[in-house]
């Protein structure tokens, strides 16, 4: 064997080694999901007069209450009720909304493409949920006037890791499954789904809060190409436009604003990548 050849066989090993050890859940992979592209925060940590309460962070609050729910992020800290689930009940309450009971967990949970969580990144994220300090908080159950349904979907039984990297199907990975930019990004339709076949990245869902009424952006070409790759950002990262504008909530900016530069720029990558479809 030559020596070429034997350093080749020896880099392939490593490289494959090293995939195989990226692939492995960990704490770190789940906090890093959590408290990034993830932004579970925005709906799980309650408020207080400035802001998200970092004390009670992860504790739950309610997110919505309109005619059609009352709808309440639980306690997702060791010190909710997800501290009697096991980790395959946990996981399988984040991938396809069903608890322990069988009950059906409803909106505004982007069920629509947590389906989509890999294997490795949903045991991440339920490794970090049990390593987290426990919050004592109640913010109560969630009422629901409308019927949901049945299920979300057919049970998941496995999804594959997609490769990490600068690439359109990453970024895929990450505006959905993990981001679920798409769902609020695309309009719902008469059954109250994102109409993903027709209209994904058009935008013109309304969101209701303190600060007022805000309108997903259209986030196809048809917006984005106005603008630069470093524009798009730090609209992102900082929630802001070009010329110092700044944009409103539900927008978890602090959280995007902790992504890694690779997955950003996969995320404008995939983001660059839609059809373009018209303003809504």
């Amino acid at each position: 064997m030559t020596l070429r050849v034997f350093a080749t066989i020896v880099c392939a090993g490593f490289l494959a080694g090293s995939a195989a050890m990226a692939a492995e859940p960990s704490v770190e992979r789940g906090d890093y999901i959590v408290n990034s592209i993830g932004a579970c925060g925005s709906c799980h940590t309650p408020f207080g007069p400035n802001g998200p309460d970092m004390s009670k962070a992860l504790g739950g609050r309610v997110v919505e209450d309109s005619e059609a729910f009352t709808a309440i992020a639980p306690n997702i800290t060791p010190g909710g009720e997800i501290a009697g689930w096991s980790d395959e009940e946990l996981g399988r309450a984040i991938r396809e909304g069903v608890r322990p009971d069988g009950s059906i967990i409803g909106p505004p949970m982007p069920f629509e493409v947590y389906h989509g969580i890999s294997d490795t990144d949903l045991a991440s994220i339920v490794m970090y949920l049990r390593s987290i300090p426990a919050v004592e908080n109640d913010p109560g159950k969630s009422e629901y006037r409308i019927p949901l349904p049945p299920a979300w979907g057919p049970p998941v039984t496995s999804v594959a890791d997609v490769p990490a990297g600068v690439t359109v199907e990453y970024g895929a990975y990450l505006a959905g499954p993990l981001g679920h930019c798409t769902v609020c990004h695309t309009p719902f339709g008469p059954n109250g789904a994102p109409q993903f076949e027709t209209l994904l990245g058009a935008g013109g869902n309304e969101f209701h809060g303190p600060w007022g009424t805000s309108v997903s952006a259209n986030i196809t070409p048809t917006e984005l190409a106005q603008f630069s790759d470093a524009e798009v950002e730090t609209m992102i990262r900082k929630g802001m436009r070009p010329g110092d504008v700044a944009m409103f909530p539900p927008m978890s900016y602090p959280h995007y604003d902790r992504m890694s530069a690779d997955d950003m720029a996969a995320l404008i990558l995939y983001l660059r990548s839609l059809e373009p479809k018209p303003f809504q």
